[in-house]
């Protein structure tokens, strides 16, 4: 980027994960992780308070999270073949 306004895009880890961010200087939030494993993992919030919101697995697995950063919930969990299961109640 133009000088005195880079901001980060992309980080990778010695583990082989890559986390993906948006935003402008001093703001990137992050917005994917792909693991090592090959799961993704898709974040929404601002820097700071990003929550998982999905993962797709890498069996074809995707499931669905609910809840502020540290308290998100499995919701739904749509397995490869097909199957939806739907789930209730808080992270424990």
């Amino acid at each position: 980027g133009e000088r005195g306004v880079e901001r980060k895009v992309r980080s990778v880890r010695a583990s082989g994960s890559v986390k993906y961010y948006e935003g402008d200087k001093g703001a990137e939030r992050r917005v994917r992780a792909v693991l090592a494993n090959g799961n993704v993992q898709y974040y929404e919030g601002e820097q700071g308070a990003e929550r998982m919101v999905r993962m797709e697995l890498a069996d074809g697995s995707v499931q669905s999270f609910e809840g502020e950063r540290g308290a998100e919930r499995m919701v739904r969990v749509e397995s490869a073949n097909g199957n939806v299961h739907y789930y209730e109640g808080e992270q424990g």
